[in-house]
């Protein structure tokens, strides 16, 4: 079956790279907060365009401690969207936060201006924005500006959208700081979990780094509170380093794959993301269809693998109960029933690329 995303592949692609990093770990004898992790953390934010750069275990500590070192005190209200799959709302409630959610765009799947406009008149602390599928935000320039004059900092979720840019300038450098997933599946991912944090504040960065080891500000002296354990490990860090280099050209092919679909395509139930240029990474390549769940049946029965990245908005996922119960998001929710992801990765051949299209255009709605 056609995957979503042929991990196999990408492995025996780069084995010279995974080899020379792991050998370089083993020979160091270092294998945490070591040489390894300060050479990609310079590498990272320099790629990106900012100054720092922390590492951590998962991108979901990202978000925690990003909002933890921006000031985010328990019981104040956080915005976010409510269509990324739950994991921002899961560190805010970790941080003892309370999600504010806003409704996004059906064609960026993003939040929108006049949506972070309506939380900050709402009284939240800070805004959390996702670039999700790896589309850069379109209005991400006028958000951070907007939050920067009501004084509330802005987090950006890059976790699906490293490289992805606006005017040139790489995502994860407009506002605060920025979070990002090294998952394996991400465009740029490890062997196994890893995330961080990005910004050009060094308070934040001094923070989230004392967050990330226990809360020391020196070795064994624990000062700040409601910090964890939540490292990137040597191994992890010097894989990254020998995938960065690649990443460009990963993107770029990721974004042919996304225009033969665009341009192949041809069914009157199903829509097609826009061409957005070096805006997208093409981290997911997600079509809509008021049909979706029929459309899935009959690619799988042409053995095309799919999935639905999310079916459940955040505000009425079990764990939360009746706790937001009020909350109605008529947008997040079209695109609970109607979206779908075909596979994209930058491995897949032209070939088979065609074959998705062929199954999708055969599809007797």
């Amino acid at each position: 079956m056609q995957q979503i995303n042929n991990l196999s592949t990408r492995l025996t692609q780069h084995q010279t790279q995974i080899k020379a990093a792991m050998d370089r770990v083993i020979a160091s004898g270092w294998l945490v907060l070591g040489p390894e992790v300060k050479r990609f953390e310079q590498d990272f934010a320099a790629w990106l365009g900012a100054a720092h750069c922390v590492s951590l275990a998962n991108g979901t500590d990202a978000i925690e401690l990003a909002l933890k070192a921006l000031g985010v005190q328990p019981g104040e209200r956080v915005a976010t969207v409510a269509n990324a799959g739950m994991y921002t709302t899961l560190a805010m409630l970790a941080a003892g936060a309370e999600p504010f959610f806003m409704d996004v765009d059906l064609d960026t799947r993003g939040a929108t201006l006049a949506e972070v406009t309506r939380a900050l008149d709402a009284g939240v602390k800070a805004v959390v924005v996702t670039h999700l599928y790896g589309l850069a935000l379109p209005e991400i320039k006028a958000m951070a500006a907007l939050c920067a004059a009501r004084g509330v900092p802005l987090l950006e979720d890059c976790a699906q959208a490293h490289g992805a840019t606006v005017d040139g300038q790489r995502v994860g450098t407009f506002g605060d700081a920025s979070t990002f997933s090294f998952y394996p599946t991400k465009n740029l991912g490890a062997l196994g979990d890893g995330g961080a944090v990005v910004t050009s504040r060094a308070d934040v960065a001094a923070t989230v780094g004392m967050l990330r080891q226990y809360g020391w500000t020196a070795k064994y002296k624990v000062e700040l509170p409601a910090a964890r354990n939540s490292r990137l490990d040597e191994l992890q860090a010097a894989i990254l380093s020998e995938f960065l280099p690649l990443l460009d050209a990963a993107n770029a092919r990721r974004r042919d794959i996304a225009a033969r679909y665009r341009a192949g395509i041809a069914h009157a139930q199903v829509q097609t993301p826009a061409d957005a240029g070096a805006a997208s990474v093409a981290h997911l390549y997600v079509v809509r269809s008021p049909n979706r769940d029929a459309l899935r049946e009959h690619l799988k029965a042409n053995a095309i693998g799919s999935d639905v990245h999310y079916p459940i908005p955040d505000y009425a996922q079990p764990v939360l109960g009746a706790r937001f119960a009020g909350v109605k998001l008529a947008n997040t929710e079209t695109l609970a029933r109607e979206i779908l992801t075909l596979p994209c990765y930058p491995e897949m051949a032209d070939a088979e690329v065609d074959a998705v299209i062929a199954a999708v255009n055969s599809w007797q709605a």
